[in-house]
């Protein structure tokens, strides 16, 4: 394409401004090629922000290319993660990846290098691309490196223009303003072209200021291709007084004519011939070093001595809701320092508020935003926490992206939704959790889980802590009897089989309250001469296949209730065990198929047709009795 410049140039903290230009360029040329040659990518909104991270690596960026979990290191968040071809030619220029690599395997089959960055690179903290996420993401990083770990280290999250029309970003700057977050600085690259045309408030910079400074955020704008200019913005918001938000006007496409500041080349690879006269234009080839400023030394920390953990007990009998089983837990659990806990301002309810009390220091409040919750337990997850996120069930949908993009991010963390399904009663269906079941099952990776009873919320709270991946613990707003005995284990993947006999002829499977609705069945049945096998599925996702291949083969008849809608829940789960398994028992489904409205739970089970009544009627059609 263009002749190799074959010096290399070492850039550091010192460089002048001609040599961070020179830097700059090189970003824009290596953003090219990579994307040419891999015949896709995103190249002109690479070359937009190409002199912002060139000025912020030499000279802002304080990061241990070599070690990247120095916990001193500075986070770099690229929140446009489509701009990977620039985060790619960063990493190049400082030495962590190698030329070959990023020419050859950039969006390639079995790469790292990947279309959008995701952790399988070790100097990425989150997986982006899913625009709007990384300002919230990094209110999460920050909040933890400040207030739980009082590091030095910043946060700096590169966004795009377009990506601000999300509400997202607009409760992540809501909460930096109020955290009063002066480690933690976005740059949003004002480019003014999205994917398919002039972005809302196009080169408007004083909208966006006007914005970010209503959440208390201050607000620097500057020209993005005048180096000096972002020079001195980065180091005003390098002066730990105030959460900085730099708009930075840009041109996409910059420094190739043919493509600056036109409509149509929104991911779109160059051209050979056109790239060739792109690489020219830019000055050729380079092959500049970058050593940045380093990271201070880290805060010391004493080792953590092991921590004995005494879990909540209960009596059998004893009626008891699982969410407040849930609460004690948490605070229990909370003995262990990795342990924190965030809530959406219905922490009175859920009971996370009991950890509040007892770990204040490790306790967030959120407020009603749950799309920053989830983001923030993510950001404390990327700094080694493990973070368990409560609101209502219902209310966890409103976060499933974020939710799946932690999933791609291979973070551990840990959700409960409380007040799910009918069972709630009265308030009515916009309070009722009816999908979260079917949300928590599709994310990649996860674990679903769902007590009947106060002991088994317990022993599965506890659990959670030590899962890899999302964890998700279903629970119930009302109390109902504590069938197990405060020694019972709930190994995950696992079952309970309450009631069984060797002349079963049905089996009746629940989780949560449909549990205590499937033993009042059974005893009705049996007073009828219609013995039931009942199975408490609190592990929905893994299900323990074992236990229902036997059922479905000694009994013969299987009917499967849940508190939930029937896509994608409990009843599904079993269909698609039995299917692998090639076993075809009769089969009945009770779920809650109409939308449901304000009752008392047991006139709300009893309606949506998942009450003992039904499931006795169910069995008796399965056997035929």
């Amino acid at each position: 394409m263009s002749a190799e410049n074959t010096v290399t140039v070492w850039l550091g903290p010192d460089s002048d401004l001609d040599e961070v230009f020179e830097l700059a360029q090189q970003l824009r040329v290596d953003s090219v090629r990579s994307s040419t040659a891999a015949g896709s990518g995103h190249p002109t909104s690479s070359l937009s922000a190409a002199d912002l991270m060139a000025v912020l690596m030499t000279r802002h960026l304080r990061y241990d290319w070599q070690n990247p979990k120095n916990p001193a290191n500075d986070h770099l968040i690229f929140s446009k993660g489509h701009a990977s071809p620039l985060l790619y030619a960063m990493f190049l220029a400082a030495g962590a990846i190698d030329e070959e690599e990023l020419m050859t395997t950039y969006r390639r089959k079995g790469a790292r290098l990947q279309g959008h960055p995701t952790p399988v690179l070790p100097w990425v903290d989150v997986a982006t691309g899913s625009l709007g996420q990384g300002i919230a993401y990094g209110v999460g990083v920050a909040l933890a490196a400040r207030d739980l770990e009082q590091q030095s280290s910043r946060v700096w999250v590169l966004c795009g223009d377009s990506e601000m029309a999300e509400g997202s970003v607009w409760e992540a700057l809501d909460k930096a303003g109020r955290h009063r977050l002066a480690n933690f600085t976005v740059i949003i690259d004002v480019n003014r072209l999205g994917q398919s045309g002039p972005t809302e408030l196009g080169w408007d910079t004083d909208a966006y200021v006007r914005r970010a400074e209503a959440f208390d955020c201050r607000a620097l704008v500057v020209d993005g291709h005048d180096l000096a200019a972002v020079e001195q913005a980065l180091t005003v918001a390098d002066d730990g007084q105030a959460p900085t938000v730099i708009v930075a006007r840009t041109v996409k496409g910059q420094g190739v004519a043919e493509v600056a500041d036109a409509e149509g080349w929104h991911g779109k690879p160059l051209p050979d011939d056109l790239a060739a006269r792109a690489i020219t234009e830019l000055g050729g080839v380079r092959h500049h070093t970058v050593r940045g400023p380093q990271p201070p030394a880290a805060t010391s920390t004493d080792p953590v001595a092991p921590v004995q953990v005494t879990l909540p007990q209960f009596k059998t009998g004893e009626a008891v809701a699982t969410r407040v089983a849930f609460g004690k837990t948490l605070a229990a659990i909370g003995a262990r320092p990795d342990i924190v806990a965030l809530d959406a301002e219905v922490g009175n309810s859920t009971h996370a508020e009991d950890f509040g009390k007892a770990h204040p220091e490790r306790y967030f409040q959120i407020y009603i935003a749950e799309q920053q919750m989830i983001a923030t337990a993510v950001g404390m997850a990327v700094r080694g926490y493990h973070p368990y996120a409560t609101t209502f069930a219902a209310f966890l949908t409103r976060a499933h992206d974020f939710i799946r993009m932690a999933a791609i991010s291979q973070i551990s963390m840990s959700l409960c939704g409380t007040h799910c399904g009918v069972e709630i009663g009265a308030d009515g269906p916009s309070q009722m959790g009816l999908e979260d079941l079917a949300m928590m099952r599709a994310i990649h990776g996860s674990t679903v889980l769902y007590p009947s009873d106060a002991t088994s919320a317990t022993a599965l709270t506890a659990s959670m802590a030590d899962l890899d991946g999302i964890s998700y613990l279903r629970t119930t707003r009302g109390a109902y009897p504590v069938l197990y005995a405060p020694d019972e284990t709930f190994p995950v993947g696992g079952s309970k089989t309450l009631r069984t006999g060797d002349s079963d002829q049905v089996t009746l499977l629940g989780a949560g309250v449909t549990v205590h609705e499937c033993l009042a069945a059974a005893d009705q049945l049996a007073a009828e001469s219609i013995p039931a096998r009942v199975i408490d599925l609190y592990s929905v996702k893994p299900l323990d296949v074992g236990t229902l291949a036997r059922a479905a083969q000694e009994t013969g008849a299987l009917v499967v209730v849940e508190d939930h809608h029937p896509e994608g829940g409990i009843g599904e789960a079993v269909l698609s065990a039995l299917a692998a398994q090639r076993l075809t028992p009769a089969y009945a489904h009770l779920a809650v198929h109409d939308l449901p409205g304000s009752g008392t739970p047991a006139e709300l089970l009893d309606i949506t047709g998942i009450s003992r009544t039904h499931i006795a009627r169910a069995a008796h059609d399965l056997v035929g009795h």
